[in-house]
């Protein structure tokens, strides 16, 4: 691994990092096409570096969801109720959605991946403006029934749900939008989980995994990226309690854009080198 790689990492789990502490996401829409890129640039297998993409961005995700979700705790931002019960059922779907991703071509995998960050875009250009009617939902049974297919996007594409868990909770949970954001994390922290086993146990007899690996997670990555992002899930936790989130939202938007027309091809068909 070069010296510019490095800094590309570590570069990303600083804004992934923030990311998901104000956001409510694990990250990992930024995390895994950055590191497929330097994966495949190493000389790394296509099939190899996208799923060691994906498990490595999920051993992240659950650090920075520790992070995260514990300074959300002590602004008593996170209902641990719902935590549990969504985090639970997250953990078996998220190890089932990686046991999957066994019998899936890779680039199937990428265009999903792509398809899912750009639909994102669209829930997170209205997310300044959402709004929590009525009381949130107090029924486990609800919350477990919603729980099942962020445990599948989990560990099927390596991310930790959130995109789609904020919605949930905000639209159909009806949760307050920042009360979202906290319990996103802690729901993460269990659901991301079940999808490191899968990540681990799929690719301990895989042929070709990279140096320093444990599957599909390589530990040198998950360093670089853990260190930075779980520092910076601290700040950007704090900073969503204290100030508007629009401007960063729109921002944000912009970089889920890119990163799901990247991961589809769209700029390599176009001929654009970015």
């Amino acid at each position: 691994m070069s010296a510019v790689d490095i800094v590309i990492l570590v570069v990303t789990g600083i804004v992934a990092g923030f990311a998901s502490g104000l956001l409510g996401l694990g990250g990992a829409f930024i995390m895994t096409p950055l590191q497929y890129l330097v994966y495949t640039n190493m000389g790394v297998s296509p099939d190899v570096a996208v799923k060691t993409a994906f498990g490595t961005s999920l051993l992240v995700v659950l650090t920075t969801a520790l992070s995260g979700a514990w300074r959300h705790h002590r602004e008593k931002a996170v209902n641990w109720r719902v935590a549990f019960v969504m985090g639970g059922c997250g953990f078996v779907f998220g190890l089932i959605g990686a046991t999957l991703t066994e019998y899936i071509p890779t680039e199937a995998l990428k265009i999903a991946f792509g398809v899912i960050g750009i639909l994102s875009c669209i829930r997170m250009f209205f997310a300044a403006n959402e709004h929590a009617n009525g009381e949130p939902e107090k029924r486990w049974w609800v919350w477990t029934l919603w729980a099942i297919p962020i445990g599948l996007m989990s560990g099927l594409l390596g991310v930790g749900g959130g995109v789609l868990m904020i919605p949930i909770l905000v639209i159909i949970l009806k949760f307050k939008m920042h009360h979202a954001v906290a319990n996103s994390l802690a729901i993460m922290i269990f659901a991301s989980i079940g999808g490191i086993i899968g990540y681990v146990i799929n690719g301990v007899n895989a042929a070709d995994t990279m140096q320093y690996s444990v599957g599909y997670i390589n530990l040198t990555s998950w360093a670089l990226l853990a260190v930075p992002a779980a520092i910076m899930a601290q700040v950007g936790a704090m900073t969503a309690h204290r100030i508007p989130r629009r401007l960063l939202i729109y921002i944000f938007t912009v970089i889920l854009l890119y990163v799901g027309l990247r991961m589809i091809g769209v700029f390599e068909w176009l001929g654009w080198p970015i």
